[in-house]
């Protein structure tokens, strides 16, 4: 028993010295000191005011040249973060004077950078959206944890008296300024997914980050005004958690279809990858979307025509083996310069390519087949061309014949090239004379090897063929 309640107590003094670590009462400043910081980051007059003028113009100029190093720079400098944390405080502590005014200031402020963003994308020649503003327009549950944290962290940077550089951090994680600026991108250009993507990722990220202070606020037990209602306080309570759990029941739902349209288009492109293998025919290029709740693979072939009816039935059966039942499956063939001109840009480039690449591979291998032939063709007329040499310089040679050959290991697979000369000397070759014949078709042939066979058994020299015809 008395073991029992010591491992208890061990366990206790384990868990207090844990939660210690945690504690940030001794950390905390003064609760006037906390809200004067964040009351006078509320305000966009003056210096405020240019340093997110400027900040705006940063992020449109980092946008417009897809840099990540200058929408960071902006992220830095913008003072937005200032209202938004103004509004999480007025909620927790019930101050409804500093509640509108913060509200008051962030509404100029998007007002003002979706202005001076769409401004500036109306003279800037950016007309394709780049990859950065394309990031700026997808918002789902992960910006939600982002923007939750951010806030969080942000919060408790300002409470306490070790501040570190958590600010800066936050900025760029929590990303205002580049939403803002895409938003103002698609009013400009009159693109409304570009316009309404990004302004709902701002609003995700300015309602987590609010409800991150409005939490840090409660847990760190700031009082609230000697001024305040019930009823009212009740209210906006009310508002502010609706508008929360609104907001990440549309981000889960924009997550799932994220996380489904991607794991759709990954298990697609193995599809056509894997499957989709002709001897004669290739894939010229394939694309995979979902559109309106219905999944599509287009894949373009090129090469060998395919019959087209049994070609179609194959693949949806593999479609329904592979789990992808139901996709619209569209195969283009039979591509051609004259079609592709009429199709796609892409598509014609695409074709191309490929033409280019088939071409130059054809090439090389002509070139290496005539290099082949090439040789071997100098060889059998460098043989004919010795004969008469050789007969002169051994008169005791009657046949003569020159041969590159491959050898072949059975046991190890090796390969090797050999250059043979095979002679017929009815009254032989001494030593010296063979030594003589080897270093001269050596020097003539100009190779450093040259092997020689001397009256080689069964072989069938010209004379013995035209013998054994006359017979």
């Amino acid at each position: 028993m008395m073991k029992k309640e010591n491992i208890t107590a061990s366990l206790k003094r384990f868990w207090q010295e844990l939660l210690s670590y945690f504690n940030v009462a001794e950390d905390l400043e003064p609760q006037n000191d906390a809200e004067m910081a964040i009351r006078s980051g509320v305000s966009f007059k003056g210096s405020q005011l240019l340093v997110l003028i400027f900040a705006i113009f940063i992020a449109s100029l980092g946008l417009n040249t897809n840099s990540i190093p200058v929408i960071i720079g902006a992220m830095l400098i913008s003072p937005l973060m200032g209202p938004i944390i103004g509004m999480g405080l007025a909620v927790g502590i019930e101050d409804y004077e500093l509640l509108r005014r913060s509200f008051k200031n962030i509404g100029m402020a998007i007002i003002g950078s979706l202005a001076a963003s769409a401004l500036y994308f109306l003279v800037s020649p950016q007309y394709e959206g780049s990859s950065q503003l394309l990031a700026r327009t997808s918002p789902s549950i992960y910006d939600v944890f982002v923007a939750l944290f951010g806030g969080a962290a942000g919060i408790v940077s300002i409470a306490c008296r070790n501040k570190g550089q958590v600010m800066p951090g936050v900025a760029i994680a929590t990303s205002l300024m580049p939403p803002l600026c895409t938003a103002g991108y698609g009013l400009a250009t009159g693109q409304s997914h570009f316009f309404f993507g990004a302004l709902y990722l701002f609003f995700t990220n300015m309602i987590f980050i609010l409800f991150a202070t409005l939490i840090g606020v409660k847990l760190m037990g700031y009082k609230k005004v000697v001024y305040q209602s019930t009823k009212r306080n009740k209210r906006v309570q009310m508002m502010v958690y609706s508008v929360v759990g609104l907001t990440v029941a549309v981000s889960c739902f924009l997550t799932y279809q994220m996380i489904r349209k991607n794991v759709f288009m990954a298990e697609a492109s193995e599809f056509v990858k894997n499957e989709m293998v002709f001897p004669n025919t290739q894939v010229l290029n394939h694309e995979e979307y979902i559109s309106h709740g219905k999944r599509y693979i287009e894949v373009t072939l090129i090469g060998q025509a395919l019959p087209k009816d049994s070609l179609q039935l194959a693949m949806l059966n593999k479609l329904d083996s592979l789990g992808l039942g139901g996709t619209v499956l569209n195969i283009k063939q039979g591509f051609s310069l004259e079609t592709a001109k009429g199709d796609d840009d892409r598509d014609f480039q695409q074709f191309y390519s490929v033409m280019q690449q088939e071409i130059a591979k054809r090439q090389e291998l002509i070139d290496s087949l005539r290099g082949v032939v090439g040789l071997y063709q100098s060889f059998n007329s460098e043989g004919v061309e010795l004969a008469p040499e050789v007969k002169a310089l051994f008169p005791s040679i009657s046949d003569f014949a020159l041969s590159r050959m491959i050898a072949n290991s059975t046991s190890s697979g090796a390969l090797d090239t050999l250059n043979m000369v095979f002679v017929n000397s009815p009254g032989g070759l001494d030593t010296k004379d063979r030594e003589r014949l080897v270093n001269y078709l050596r020097v003539r042939l100009k190779e450093r090897e040259v092997y020689l066979t001397l009256n080689p058994p069964g072989f069938p020299w010209p004379r013995e063929k035209r013998n054994s015809a006359k017979k």
